[in-house]
């Protein structure tokens, strides 16, 4: 199956596969549909701010005082609350939503869609880990099988 209006071929199901990007596109669209449905929405409102500064480099050495005087360890601080989880997965959930209905369930290319796409997600991308197959997504991976 075709991406409406792109060059980039999906198969529907296929079986893993450790390929390098140039060569599968199943990973080129996990990486697109990443940056366009989870990077650019709240999640950059989370990532923004003023990191604190640790001299271990795995923040031990940082603490929160928060109002009632309690220092806790950076490890140990809660850093989304329930209402910030709460809008970060409803924007996921609405632009995953929008991006498979103007792709695999949109019955025209949208031209102008895969333009944005492009301008939009490809840039994040180009620097991102080649994603992993990861078989217990979701289901526990089975004694017999093979990948």
């Amino acid at each position: 199956m075709f991406l409406a209006g792109s060059n980039i071929s999906i198969p529907l199901c296929s079986k893993h596969r450790d390929h390098d990007m140039k060569t599968d596109p199943e990973k080129q669209f996990a990486k697109i549909m990443t940056a366009a449905c989870v990077r650019r929405g709240f999640l950059e409102k989370l990532h923004a701010g003023i990191t604190p500064v640790t001299r271990t480099g795995d923040y031990s050495d940082v603490k929160v005082i928060d109002a009632d005087g309690r220092e806790i360890p950076w490890n140990q601080v809660s850093r989304i609350n329930q209402g910030e989880m709460k809008t970060l997965i409803t924007g996921i959930v609405d632009r995953i939503h929008t991006f498979l209905c103007r792709t695999f369930l949109c019955s025209f290319s949208d031209q102008e869609f895969n333009r944005a796409l492009e301008r939009a997600a490809l840039p994040w991308t180009k620097n991102w880990d080649e994603p992993k197959y990861l078989p217990d997504f979701l289901m526990p991976v089975k004694a017999n099988s093979q990948k």
